[in-house]
Parts: C-alpha cells; sequence; structure tokens
C-alpha cells in the first residue's frame, strides 16, 4: 500500500523518516508550509532557490519595465532610468534574499531601509556621492530629505525633471517600494498573482506623478496585462502539478509538454488579442484622452505674496537710479521688451500678482529646462546684472530654461519658479550685482495695431475679481466719457487709450517736470482721473488703462519691465546696458489670434505742460483726506534682497526647521523598524509575566508549561495541535534531545491533575526547570535563529488559534477551560 494520502503527501513518519524519534514526526501529514496545505517534499524548498524563480524574476522584470517609461514625459531624458531601474533591482534584490532566508517582515523592512541609503547615493543622487558610487553625508542628507519632502517638490516643479537630479530619489524609491512587495508576495505567497497589484499601484503613481502627456499608454497596458494574465496562468498550473508527488519519467516529460503546450497557447492567444487592441485601440480612444496628473490639481505650495509688487518700486528706478546701469543684455529682438513681472490683481492699493490658477497660472520650481507649448522664434540671451537688485527676474518672450552662472548659481537655481501663463520668473535667492545668467526663449513678432483693431479681443478670460469699494470713484464715469456708445471690445480699448493719452501729461516729479506723486492706490488713480490735465508717469497710467478696460468689460493686466525709448542708447543686435530710465509699465489684453498682447498707455512729453514755479519759503505739507503713500525708499524696493550684516548674523542662526525635518525623515524610518520589534519583545514580556502571576497556583504550572512549548514554536518546532504534555515533551525532546523535557512534563502533569494545589516553593522550582530547559533549549541553535525566534510571531497566532478553540468548546460544554 502506497505512503501517500490521496493528495500525494508522504505521512509524517514513513519513507525517508524512519528510524527517527517518534517524539520528532508528531502526527499528521509533514506540509511545507506547517498550515494544512500537504506538498512534496521538492515544495519544503524555498522558490527563490527554485528555476521557477527566473520565470517570476521574468514576469516581474517585464511588467516594471512598462511601469518604468512612464516617466520619459515628465523627466525630459533618459536620466530617469538610472534610479528606476536602480531601485527596481534593490527592491527585487531584497525580496530575494527575504524569500530564499524567509525572514520576517521586520527584517525583510530592515533590509530594504538598508539598501535604500546604502545603493540609493550611486542610483538616485550620484552628484552627491563620492567617485559617484560611495554614500556621503549629503547623498545620506539627500536620501532622508527627499523620502519626505521629494513628493511635494516632484509635483510642484516644472518638468523636465533632469534639472533637477535631487528628484531622481522619487523613481528610486517609488520603484524600490513596488520592487519589494511585488517580489515579496511573488517568491513568497501562495495566490502569486497578487503581485500585479503592487504593479498596478505603481503604474497609476507614476502617471499620477507624470505629466498630460503620456508615454506608450497602448503599450504599457498591453505589456502589463498580457504578462499578468501569461504568468498568472503558469502560476495556477505550476500549482496544480505541483500537488502530485508521484512522478516518473514519462509523466515528468508529459508534464513538461504539457506546461510549454499551455504556455504556447496562452501566449498566441494574448498576442493576437494584443495585435488587436494595438490597432483598433488608436481608432476607438480619443486623440487625447483626458489625463489627471497630481500636477495640475495641486495647487503649488510657493506663495508669490510673499514678495512686494516690484511696482511700488517703479519710481524708485526714474529718480534715484534713472543714469545707473541695471544690467546688459546680449540681444533684444526688435521691438522686443524685458518683462520683469505680470501684475493681474488690484485691491485698491496695489497691482500684484495672483499665481493662483487659471489664466494667473502657478509659479512652479524650474531648471535649465522648461516644457512649453508655446511657439515662437528660439534664441539664447545673456544677461550680466551691474546694478539691479531683487527677486523678479528680468527675462524676454517665453521661456524654455534660464541656466544660472556666478558663486550664487546653486541657491538660485534651488529657488528659481516661473509662471507660463504670465511669463513672469522669479527666484528667492535674489538676484545681486555680479550675478549673470543665460535665457533660452522663445520669442513672437507683436502684431500691429491696426492689425489689432480688426481683431476680436477673448473676453472669456478670467482674472481675480477686485472689491468695487476699492476702485477710484471716479473710475466707471471716465470710462463711460472715453468709451461712448461704442460696442466694440476692441475699439473701446483702443478709445480709452486715446483719451488717456490726449489728457494726459508725461512727469515722473523729476527737476524740471511739473509735481507728480508716486503710486497707485485708489486715491492717487481717483486724483489723477479728477483732473482736466491728468499728471502721471507709465505707473499711473498703464493701470488706470487696466482699471478702466477692466471697467468695460475687457481683460487686462499691467506689466513692469524695460524697453528702449527715444532717450535710449540702443541699438538693434548689439549687447544693451540697460538703465533704470529705461523702466516702463504698460498692459496686455488678450486677443484670440494673438494672445497676450502688449499696450501702451504713456502720453507723449508735452512742453505746454509748465512746472510750477518753487516758492522761496518752504511750504506746509498738503493736509489730504485720506493718508498719502509715502514715495518708496530705496531701502524698500520691491524685492530687494539686502546683505548687510544684520541679515548674515540672524542666517548664521542655528536652522531648527531643518534638524526637525532631519530627525522626521530619520524616526519615521527607525520607528517602522524598530516599533513592531519593540512591540513584539514586549508583548511575549508581559504574556510570560502574566503566566508566571496567573491567580491559581495551578495555573501557574500550566503557564510554565506553555511558557516552553511557545519557545519551541518560535524555534521553528511544530507541536501537535491537542496533544498531551507528554507527548508534545516527546516531540520536543526528539528534535532538541532534551530529555528534561518528559521530566517537566511529568511534573507538570502531577502538579495540576494532584488533589492539593501547588505550594508557591513548588511553583518557583518548576519555573526555575523552566527557564533551565528553555535557555539549553535556545543555546542549541544559532545567534540567528535565537533572533528570529524572539521576534517570530509563530507561538502568538498558534496559541490565539488554540485560545479560539478552546472558547467555541467552553461554550458548547460549560466547561471551564485553562488559562494560558
Amino acid at each position: 500500500m502506497s505512503n501517500e494520502n490521496t493528495r500525494g503527501n508522504v505521512p509524517v513518519g514513513a519513507g525517508a523518516d524512519r528510524g527517527r524519534s517518534p517524539y520528532n514526526t508528531g502526527t499528521g501529514f509533514r506540509t511545507g508550509t506547517g498550515r494544512g496545505t500537504t506538498r512534496r517534499k521538492e515544495a519544503e524548498r524555498p522558490r527563490a532557490l527554485t528555476v521557477f524563480a527566473l520565470v517570476d524574476l521574468a514576469a516581474l522584470s517585464l511588467m516594471f519595465a512598462a511601469v518604468i517609461v512612464g516617466f520619459g514625459p515628465v523627466w525630459g531624458s533618459l536620466g530617469y532610468l538610472l534610479p528606476a531601474v536602480g531601485g527596481a533591482f534593490v527592491g527585487l534584490v531584497v525580496a530575494w534574499v527575504g524569500a530564499w532566508r524567509r525572514f520576517p517582515a521586520v527584517v525583510v523592512t530592515a533590509l530594504a531601509v538598508v539598501g535604500y541609503f546604502l545603493f540609493g547615493a550611486a542610483f538616485a543622487v550620484p552628484h552627491t556621492a563620492i567617485a559617484g558610487v560611495v554614500p556621503s553625508l549629503d547623498s545620506l542628507r539627500e536620501l532622508m530629505l527627499g523620502s519626505v519632502e521629494g513628493w511635494k517638490r516632484f509635483i510642484t516643479t516644472a518638468p523636465p525633471m533632469q534639472s533637477f537630479p535631487d528628484l531622481g530619489v522619487i523613481p528610486y524609491l517609488l520603484m524600490l517600494l513596488v520592487a519589494l512587495i511585488a517580489g515579496t508576495i511573488a517568491w513568497r505567497a501562495k495566490h502569486a498573482v497578487w503581485a500585479v497589484v503592487p504593479v498596478l499601484a505603481g503604474l497609476v503613481g507614476v502617471i499620477l506623478l507624470g505629466t498630460v502627456d503620456a508615454a506608450l499608454p497602448v503599450a504599457q497596458g498591453l505589456v502589463v496585462t498580457i504578462v499578468a494574465l501569461l504568468w498568472g496562468a503558469v502560476r495556477v498550473m505550476e500549482a496544480r502539478v505541483g500537488t502530485h508527488s508521484i512522478t516518473t519519467a514519462s509523466s515528468e516529460e508529459a508534464t513538461r509538454r504539457l506546461r510549454w503546450y499551455r504556455v504556447r497557447t496562452g501566449a498566441t492567444i494574448l498576442a493576437v488579442a494584443a495585435l488587436a487592441a494595438g490597432f483598433t485601440g488608436p481608432l476607438l480612444l480619443p486623440p487625447k484622452p483626458d489625463r489627471t496628473v497630481l500636477r495640475e490639481t495641486v495647487e503649488p505650495p510657493f506663495d508669490i505674496h510673499e514678495y512686494t509688487s516690484p511696482l511700488v518700486g517703479f519710481r524708485h528706478y526714474k529718480k534715484e537710479v534713472r543714469d545707473e546701469e541695471m544690467f546688459t543684455i546680449s540681444e533684444l529682438p526688435k521691438n522686443g521688451r524685458i518683462t520683469v513681472a505680470t501684475l493681474d490683481q488690484y485691491d485698491g492699493v496695489v497691482y500684484d500678482a495672483a499665481g493662483d490658477g487659471g489664466e494667473s497660472g502657478f509659479y512652479t520650481r524650474v531648471g535649465d529646462e522648461i516644457a512649453t507649448t508655446a511657439t515662437g522664434k528660439p534664441m539664447s540671451i545673456d544677461i550680466t546684472v551691474t546694478g539691479y537688485r531683487g527677486v523678479w527676474v528680468p527675462e524676454v518672450g517665453s521661456l524654455t530654461g534660464v541656466s544660472w552662472k556666478g558663486a550664487n548659481a546653486e541657491a538660485q537655481t534651488e529657488g528659481s519658479y516661473y509662471n507660463q501663463e504670465t511669463h513672469t520668473a522669479i527666484t528667492t535667492a535674489g538676484i545681486r550685482p555680479g550675478d549673470s545668467y543665460t535665457l533660452n526663449t522663445l520669442v513672437t513678432e507683436e502684431p500691429s495695431e491696426e492689425t489689432l483693431k480688426k481683431s476680436e479681443i477673448d473676453l472669456d478670460v478670467e482674472l481675480p475679481e477686485t472689491d468695487q469699494s476699492g476702485m477710484p470713484q471716479e473710475l466707471p464715469a471716465k470710462t463711460t466719457q472715453f468709451t461712448g456708445t461704442e460696442t466694440d471690445a476692441a475699439t473701446k480699448l483702443f478709445n480709452i487709450r486715446d483719451g488717456l493719452q490726449a489728457d494726459g501729461f508725461l512727469s515722473s516729479g523729476l527737476e524740471g517736470e511739473p509735481l507728480s506723486r508716486p503710486g497707485h492706490s485708489a486715491e492717487r488713480l481717483n486724483t489723477l482721473l479728477a483732473e482736466e490735465e491728468m499728471v502721471g508717469d507709465d505707473e499711473q497710467f498703464a493701470v488706470a488703462l487696466a482699471l478702466m478696460a477692466r471697467q468695460a468689460g475687457i481683460p487686462a493686466r499691467v506689466v513692469m519691465g524695460f524697453y528702449p525709448d527715444k532717450q535710449s542708447e540702443y541699438e538693434e543686435g548689439k549687447p544693451w546696458s540697460v538703465l533704470g530710465s529705461d523702466v516702463h509699465a504698460w498692459i496686455e489684453v488678450p486677443f484670440k489670434e494673438y494672445g497676450w498682447v502688449p499696450i501702451d498707455a504713456v502720453p507723449e512729453e508735452k512742453p505746454q505742460m509748465q512746472p510750477q514755479p518753487e516758492s522761496k519759503e518752504e511750504p506746509k505739507p498738503p493736509v489730504l483726506q485720506d493718508p498719502e503713500p509715502p514715495e518708496e525708499p530705496e531701502h524698500a524696493k520691491a524685492g530687494s534682497v539686502e546683505d548687510d550684516d544684520k541679515e548674515e548674523a540672524e542666517n548664521e542662526g542655528f536652522d531648527w526647521g531643518l534638524l526637525g525635518m532631519i530627525l522626521l525623515a530619520v524616526g519615521i524610518p527607525l520607528l517602522v523598524i524598530v516599533g513592531p520589534i519593540v512591540a513584539i519583545l514586549a508583548y511575549k514580556a508581559r504574556r510570560r509575566t502574566a503566566r508566571r502571576n496567573a491567580e491559581q497556583p495551578a495555573d501557574r504550572i500550566s503557564g510554565g508549561w506553555y511558557e516552553v512549548v511557545d519557545v519551541v514554536t518560535d524555534l521553528g518546532t511544530s507541536v501537535p495541535r491537542g496533544a498531551t504534555r507528554r507527548e508534545s515533551a516527546g516531540v520536543i525532546a526528539g528534535a532538541h534531545a532534551a530529555p528534561s523535557t518528559l521530566m517537566l512534563a511529568h511534573r507538570a502533569d502531577e502538579t495540576v491533575f494532584g488533589i492539593n494545589d501547588p505550594t508557591p516553593a513548588e511553583v518557583e522550582a518548576f519555573w526555575a526547570g523552566v527557564d533551565e530547559l528553555v535557555g539549553g533549549l535556545r543555546s542549541t541553535v544559532s545567534t540567528r535563529q535565537r533572533v528570529r525566534a524572539a521576534l517570530s510571531l509563530r507561538s502568538v497566532w498558534v496559541r490565539g488559534a488554540e485560545r479560539r478553540r478552546a472558547q467555541a468548546v467552553a461554550r458548547a460544554t460549560g466547561t471551564k477551560k485553562e488559562k494560558r
């Protein structure tokens, strides 16, 4: 009669196990998992060491490749391959080692953390590593901070990401986690197809972290689907074949043929389906399907309102530094303008940049390359700063990249932000004399005024609303006066412009010019519009034109920048040294055919407007109903970055925020690793104390025996369920060569089932025997096995199952169970 049962399993003690101690056999059938699923002896070998592990590796690698290519559009180059492939490699290695050695989850997690930091320097941040491979302190810092802050920076930075090598931490960490979880499931779980779940999660993660431009969506989906289905079919077939223990040469050959037949058949069917989907998919799907990504839905944390609008310092350029050189530009396109800031939000005091989405756009972090959908003539323009100071970056056209040079280049690159809707750039590190940078930009030719008058203004553009209570009181009447009964938006716009130029006089309040107060608050503009002869400079006229256009229902925004006028020493095609007097302000209006187009509102300087004679007596300051905004002092220039000794002293203070972030980045991984270890050890210590201090003396004896059984269970020896103490002692004695276990079991039976309760002395003596036996059992195994047993939860699960079964029996019979 065969020694196998109906499922092909060998009864324990039969065959190769004959001659061994009966205590080493127990009862039932030998299994590979110890949980009732019987398998052949070969199945007890870790799958990671079998040839089938290579099949799993190939399937996972193909699916990982489909996930990784999704980083292409957002990265802008092939630079993402090193961190992404490196992360997948580290994750698979850790998963394989864990499956091979059958490490618990705590140990696998610890290995993953070690692998993350050990190989992250070479794969994710090689620019900070020693010789590009060996981790340095900077590498560890980048890896720690990147694991916490990198996700936010990744989705709030304008692509391509190749300009920011520190963001390589994200594809590295994401693929490491995906590979670790998928590999662990594939090589350790019974139903390995669940490994597809983390792969799909990784695919969704790459999509969310990417851009609206997809990589190869059809190919990615087909690869993941086909490989997952084919791999799942192979794993199911292996599981079915693996239940048969009796094998012969002919049966093995038949099994081999069956495997290849099913693989070929499945592959053929799926290949045909893939071809059909590949040809029909693009026809059925829309040309550019909607794609949800985080960078389009998450508002960047950068707050532009932390920086003063540069328009408040407009008069400073006109008066204080009008003859000083601000910067030199290598080339300015014909009729080109240098933009400092585009402002689209007015609060009655200051015209500011909104940056809250929509037509106001977002300020996103950028580098030496900026992905854009704008069109135009590409140009490379060099700017050398000589006198300009501020955080607002003078630029031209629509930027496709900015490269900083000089001693402060790293900080300026790190703090560069750009708004693609308003074409406004800013660097939080500030610009100082001596700095230089190169703009890669796209420039377009401005349409003529005659062309614009025949064009149509896009009235659907939505800009931030302004509270009417903060608008100049004279604004509605003046707007109606200039527009009359005209209904065409373009005609109304130029009528307002012409009216301001006809009734306005240009003056910056310089010597020999009419008195002209600075500022563009509602009070200042109300004074301007109420005068029969309006006196002001670009600041007042540009804001007045923008507000009057918006009063007439025309979207308009104010721009401050530089461009050459009649007094400028500018020659087309040659470098131009920009002076403070070259500063100007204008408005932009959206035309359907041309986008945002600049419109000037500055009137011509008119000699008939004579300055008021100066009085010999010092005039008393005028008394106004509303306080006037003071003229902007030099030290309060918009966006200025002072570099005095006081600021340096403050900057030298200890950065508690950075320390807290580092502690958080270090503490979370340590908590993930150490927390479960402490919890397991604390639970086992509490369990032992509860057993030794049980209320009933007999329960203390029983608890001592359960402590022995649990220690043996954690060491890897399965004690049969339902066995008596003496039967369990036989198994333990045979497995660990510990005959004293039998004596301890006899003492426990005699004490528990005796007539009288055990005395405290007998309890202490029994526990002394328990401690001696447990110490002897642990001394027979290696240090690694002792550590593994200390962290094992096997005894907890077994004891919990027995407790639940005992409770069910107690409820059915009404008997009282022993306390365990």
